[in-house]
């Protein structure tokens, strides 16, 4: 589905999503997604492709250090969990009756709310 005027296709995934990692070193993991970048297509998920950040000594952190955080993932390394089965599942999108667009599991034809 491409769009009218930004020309950015819709992503399948949005956050709060429950998603399975496919591809990667955390492949067969599922995690919640935090935050999506559109632009760049990809998505940070809550505990996954953990990196570590070497901290400088600042005004606000005086000790500095080393952080482990969060890395983001490719969209494409991820798919959606279907909620009625729990397994990854593609999306597809269509009218409800108040003629609003959903998203729908493709597996087993359940609504996804969010």
């Amino acid at each position: 589905m491409e769009r009218k005027f930004n020309k950015q296709p819709k992503l399948h995934i949005k956050s709060g999503d429950t998603v399975l990692i496919i591809a990667g070193d955390e492949k067969g993991k599922k995690g919640k997604i935090l935050s999506v970048d559109q632009a760049k297509r990809r998505a940070i998920v809550e505990g996954m492709n953990m990196v570590t950040k070497h901290i400088k000594p600042t005004a606000t952190t005086p000790q500095g250090g080393i952080e482990k955080k969060e890395a983001p993932i490719h969209i494409s390394n991820l798919k959606l969990v279907d909620p009625k089965t729990g397994d990854g599942t593609r999306i597809g999108r269509k009218r409800n009756e108040d003629g609003k667009l959903v998203r729908y599991s493709k597996k087993t034809g359940e609504v996804i709310n969010g």
